[in-house]
């Protein structure tokens, strides 16, 4: 077997343990929290929570996104246009809102383009990432989650792509990793960053650069939770 065809079994194999990960995580918050949560189904402002550029950072992982590109291609009621149309709007999100995969990214907010008006979340079901599996909209506070939750999950999404790409991967806001897992796309941009990310790992160490990330995200969740509406039930 060459060795373009064992790394794809291997990320082969990690998709699919992130896919019962994530699976897990969701089924605990639905069992255990969801139902003390709104409704999204009867919200009067549906998609908020997905489109509100000043409030939404979500960041994931290159193995989540490739598992977010997946998902769209086997996601059968969507055309080839629908999906194309994922990219196009993660492009014109990145560009509309500044979105770079270098800096203090978890600054940076945006409207995902995985929401369609009418549909709701396209990968609700199969790929979503684990803050918006976390969130959702709570009469009262002592309803939510732990964060720990969600920490330990990305934790265990953080191990998956490193054994598969090493340092070459990074957490990025959602638009920025759509376009660089797109398959229309060159890659170039992708292999000049994971050039960038594995120079990191040899100064910095394997993973105290990924963990000085996720520290300033965990911070960024606590101070995000303090500002989120508690939402009156009607």
């Amino acid at each position: 077997m060459s060795e373009a065809a064992m790394n794809k079994s291997a990320e082969a194999e990690a998709l699919a343990l992130l896919r019962r990960t994530k699976a897990s995580y969701q089924s605990f918050i639905k069992l255990n929290y969801e139902h003390a949560a709104k409704d999204c189904r009867v919200c009067p402002t549906q998609g908020v929570c997905c489109t509100d550029a000043h409030f939404v950072n979500v960041h994931i992982t290159r193995l989540e996104a490739v598992h977010l590109r997946e998902t769209l291609e086997r996601t059968t009621r969507l055309t080839y246009e629908d999906r194309r149309a994922v990219y196009v709007r993660a492009r014109e999100t990145i560009k509309r809102y500044n979105l770079t995969a270098t800096g203090d990214t978890f600054a940076q907010t945006y409207a995902c383009p995985l929401f369609e008006a009418g549909t709701g979340c396209l990968v609700h079901a199969r790929a979503k990432p684990a803050p918006c599996i976390q969130h959702a909209c709570y009469e009262n506070w002592e309803d939510l989650p732990p964060l720990n939750l969600q920490t330990r999950t990305e934790h265990r999404i953080e191990q998956l792509n490193t054994q598969i790409y090493g340092a070459a991967w990074a957490w990025l806001p959602t638009p920025v990793w759509l376009c660089l897992v797109d398959s229309q796309a060159d890659g170039g941009e992708l292999e000049q960053l994971a050039r960038g990310w594995s120079a990191r790992r040899i100064e910095h160490g394997d993973s105290s650069a990924h963990r000085e990330v996720r520290l300033r995200a965990t911070a960024h969740t606590h101070r995000a939770q303090r500002s989120l509406p508690v939402i009156n039930r009607v």
